[in-house]
């Protein structure tokens, strides 16, 4: 992207060498601003509305997020390796047209957050302000889209300087809370203070929030494409997994912890409650600075919604990156959006639950033959221009990767425990949920299996060929 030029450029396109530019640290900032929002505060609430006893809520929380924010830095890497936006990559496992799988999958991941952001919103609006729920969508939107259209540099400054803010604002409120942990406490009813271990809550906390950090997977690397290769992959993996995992643990904490304390299932009010008690104004101000993060995490929602767009229509007709088309795929995304979180904003609670399960199910098969095809099969090396050929060598459809995903997918149903269905194992477990266990697996050992003819010395020379025009 020209520094000179306001607007990003580049969408689903290879970015040059001679365009990379960046530091591997600023990966830290923007996800841990990434998760320092009012939407993550809500999944710490998961395991004390389910009747978790707190200390057992927050060791969920922080094994769950390092479970789940571990393949996710994976993916990080992938994007200065590659110089591609997230989801295109999947074409050399699932083909061409193949890859439509994920990318509808993605799509409607980025619906389900940006409908949730939008409530959530205008519930903190709702708080502070008393105007209605709705008031907050379209400028809430209209906002978020602004910093998407202008694109990747300015979404990594404004996550910057946001965690920064984030920082101190979370500073001040857990050295509150721990200065006054015995007057909180005795706010909280006495069955959230204490209490023995419960599988079965523990286990819906450990999952959602490591569904809740893999799903940053399909878009990790549009965030880390711009930055040269030689920044090397342990380090890529290391400042996004230090960014997301303590951002995301650590909010998730005080959302566990808010709740407990105002005994309150809306965490926005506990979050309100909880501050106060520890020096007046204090909730509202961290409302307002995890509310800034549920802006800028919106915009990286939209942003990466119009980059998989892209891809679908790229896969139906060939699609030139251009500014133009960048903002018709943002325009189409924004409208539903606003649509589907008016209807759906007393239903909150519900929706999220369902969402995150929705998630786990869909990307584990994704996550891992991913994955696996980068870091055990292919080895990081592809063509860049073969992606971008609809009858090139990774083909239309690939069956090992189509078949891999399905059959890693089924493998996970009878382990699923939702409202709506219960698998016959997961009911012998009590109801608990560890398909993401069976599902990560299997799909990546079958997809090693489907590709044990892999000839690596050969789709090496096949990529020299084809790259050989690759701009520097």
């Amino acid at each position: 992207m020209s520094s000179a030029s306001l607007i990003e450029k580049r969408s689903i396109d290879y970015v040059p060498l001679s365009e990379r530019h960046g530091k591997v640290w600023h990966l830290w900032p923007i996800w841990f601003a990434g998760d320092a929002n009012l939407g993550t505060l809500a999944i710490g609430a998961i395991g004390p509305m389910a009747h978790l006893p707190l200390i057992w809520s927050l060791a969920a929380i922080v094994t769950g997020c390092a479970f789940g924010t571990f393949f996710m830095a994976f993916h990080s890497t992938q994007g200065p390796q590659m110089g591609l936006p997230q989801m295109i990559q999947s074409r050399p496992q699932f083909g061409y047209m193949g890859a439509l799988l994920v990318w509808i999958v993605a799509i409607i991941t980025y619906f389900g957050y940006n409908i949730v952001c939008h409530i959530i919103a205008g519930q903190a609006v709702h708080q502070v302000t008393g105007l209605a729920q709705t008031t907050a969508y379209v400028p809430f939107g209209g906002i978020a889209i602004a910093l998407a259209v202008v694109g990747y540099k300015w979404i990594h400054v404004a996550q910057r300087w946001l965690s920064y803010v984030m920082i101190a604002a979370l500073v001040i409120f857990s050295l509150g809370a721990l200065s006054h942990w015995d007057q909180l406490v005795a706010l909280a009813p006495a069955a959230s203070r204490t209490g023995s271990l419960a599988i079965k809550p523990f286990m819906a906390q450990f999952f959602a929030a490591a569904a809740y950090q893999l799903s940053w997977s399909i878009y990790v690397s549009d965030y880390s494409r711009y930055l040269p290769p030689k920044v090397g992959v342990r380090a890529s993996f290391w400042w996004t997994f230090l960014g997301a995992g303590i951002g995301g643990a650590w909010t998730m904490a005080l959302g566990a912890v808010a709740v407990v304390v105002s005994g309150n299932a809306d965490v926005v009010a506990g979050i309100v409650q909880t501050g106060d008690a520890i020096v007046p104004h204090l909730g509202v101000a961290v409302l307002l600075g995890a509310l800034l993060g549920l802006l800028t995490i919106s915009s990286l929602n939209f942003y990466g919604a119009s980059l998989t767009l892209l891809s679908i229509m790229d896969s139906l007709s060939i699609t030139h990156a251009i500014i133009r088309n960048r903002l018709f795929a943002l325009s189409v995304m924004f409208i539903p959006t606003l649509i589907i979180a008016y209807l759906a904003r007393g239903a909150f609670v519900v929706l999220y639950s369902s969402f995150l399960s929705i998630i786990i199910y869909l990307f584990t098969p994704w996550t891992a033959i991913n994955l696996i095809d980068f870091y055990f099969l292919r080895k990081g090396h592809y063509s860049i221009n073969e992606i971008f050929n609809r009858d090139g060598m990774y083909g239309q459809w690939n069956k090992s990767g189509i078949s891999a995903y399905f059959i890693g997918f089924m493998a996970m149903v009878p382990f699923f425990s939702t409202d709506a269905y219960i698998g016959p194992i997961a009911k012998m477990l009590g109801g608990i949920d560890v398909s993401m266990l069976i599902g990560l697996p299997v799909s990546a050992l079958l997809y090693l299996w489907f590709n044990a003819n892999y000839d690596p010395a050969r789709e090496l020379r096949q990529i020299a060929l084809a790259d050989a025009n690759l701009p520097a």
